[in-house]
């Protein structure tokens, strides 16, 4: 079983504001809306270790949600490469909501993003992580 975190892990990638246009029949935010946060975030860390500053997704893993999003949150990503490939890596991502009313803070989910870097043409090529 896994331990819920109390504190983010990793590097701030995005922070923004959870809207009523991101919101399902429920009325709760999207998971595929907190799903794009997530691979904008670690597609910025992933754009830093590829040479041609290109990287796509190739896989997520292990994600699994532990709280909602709820309309007026803010909705931070935090981000860290967890292991390098040739021409991948993997980064974990966590998301995390902060209330202003309540003032607490929550995780929301966390996975496992593969990405590859490209060239200008979409072939992988070899990255070099950074020492």
């Amino acid at each position: 079983m896994h331990t819920v975190p109390t504190k983010p892990s990793g590097d701030l990638v995005i922070k923004t504001l959870a809207m009523p246009g991101d919101t399902n029949s429920n009325g709760d935010i999207f998971g595929g809306w907190v799903l794009s946060q997530m691979d904008l975030g670690g597609g910025i860390i992933a754009k830093t270790h590829s040479p041609s500053g290109r990287a796509v997704t190739v896989a997520v893993d292990g994600m699994s949600f532990i709280n909602p999003v709820t309309v007026g949150e803010v909705v931070s990503c935090y981000a860290k490469v967890l292991k390098f490939g040739r021409t991948s890596m993997q980064i974990e991502i966590e998301t995390w909501v902060y209330d202003y009313l309540t003032q607490d803070s929550k995780i929301v989910t966390r996975g496992i993003f593969t990405y590859v870097a490209v060239d200008s043409n979409g072939r992988p090529i070899v990255i070099y992580p950074a020492h």
